[in-house]
């Protein structure tokens, strides 16, 4: 059994659950979610709590029983807290503005960079951070990880886009590798 897959996913007051053959709705303070459940798995509501089973034994329905179980407590999550994730512009001249639903990043091109805003995702930046929220975990990481794409830390200086709580490797520059092995 799966240790992940066999926790059941407790359900707050305000969060509402309605399975239909394999979608699963999550209802919530902060909206809903749905998610169509892989038939090699089954959903099922006891009490105030989401049960995920699985129907074999086969490899590949073993390995989707944990993802199905942490995916519908990921949604839980959203549906009431919502998740973010933080991003940090560490260079000089780095900026994050918004314009509308779009994110301008002036990063040391020769033009800035948009990204386009989606209604899902909702994006702020304050000073040298920018801020990715919304209910799916999934996509506000898939943004957060688009954004810091874009210029990802160096290992030298450490400048570009890093999530907050991310440690960058450093790396000794020449000038410093040739004063130790003289030294």
């Amino acid at each position: 059994m799966s240790k992940i897959g066999k926790l059941p996913v407790e359900l707050p007051e305000n969060v509402t659950v309605n399975i239909v053959d394999s979608e699963v709705k999550i209802s919530g303070p902060k909206g809903d979610l749905t998610f169509m459940v892989r038939p090699e798995v089954k959903v099922e509501m006891q009490g105030s709590t989401i049960k995920v089973t699985r129907k074999s034994e086969t490899k590949f329905a073993k390995s989707l029983h944990g993802l199905t179980r942490a995916i519908v407590a990921n949604m839980v999550k959203g549906v009431t807290d919502g998740h973010r994730k933080e991003l940090e512009l560490v260079g000089v001249g780095y900026r994050a503005s918004k314009q509308e639903e779009n994110l301008i990043l002036n990063v040391g091109f020769s033009h800035p960079v948009i990204i386009k805003g989606t209604k899902d995702i909702q994006i702020e930046t304050k000073d040298n951070k920018i801020i990715v929220s919304g209910l799916d975990k999934a996509l506000v990481g898939e943004t957060a990880a688009t954004i810091r794409r874009i210029r990802p830390p160096e290992p030298y200086k450490g400048k570009g886009i890093k999530y907050v709580d991310e440690v960058i490797r450093r790396k000794a520059g020449k000038a410093l590798k040739g004063a130790q092995a003289a030294a």
